[in-house]
């Protein structure tokens, strides 16, 4: 009774460990194809929302920025730096996080 137990254990750790390699292969694959249909661009936009943990869409949304031209930006960026100024009562942190904004939008530019 217990070899018998055993054999259906290990049988199905096999199977379970054959559909988990297959279901990671299938993974990669589909990932790396994203990859070359995104080309260079994206990549480095998957680089820089990695480091931030933004996207370029919502950084956009955030600076108020329709195409990403860097006078645009910086305009954008002053007012709310400008506005989140601790001396005229708003927030170190909002400032600080506009701050990495500008730089991850403009290194996506």
């Amino acid at each position: 009774m217990a070899k018998y137990l055993a054999q259906i254990i290990v049988m199905g750790a096999q199977v379970v460990g054959r559909a988990f390699a297959r279901a990671l292969q299938q993974e990669y694959a589909a990932s790396q194809a994203a990859a070359r249909a995104r080309g260079t661009a994206g990549q480095q936009s998957a680089a820089a929302s990695s480091i931030t943990g933004i996207s370029l869409q919502e950084a956009q949304q955030i600076l108020n920025v329709s195409t990403l031209s860097p006078e645009e930006i910086q305009k954008n960026y002053e007012h709310l730096f400008k506005v989140n100024d601790k001396a005229a009562g708003g927030s170190f942190y909002i400032q600080s996080k506009v701050s990495i904004l500008n730089i991850f939008a403009l290194f996506c530019f």
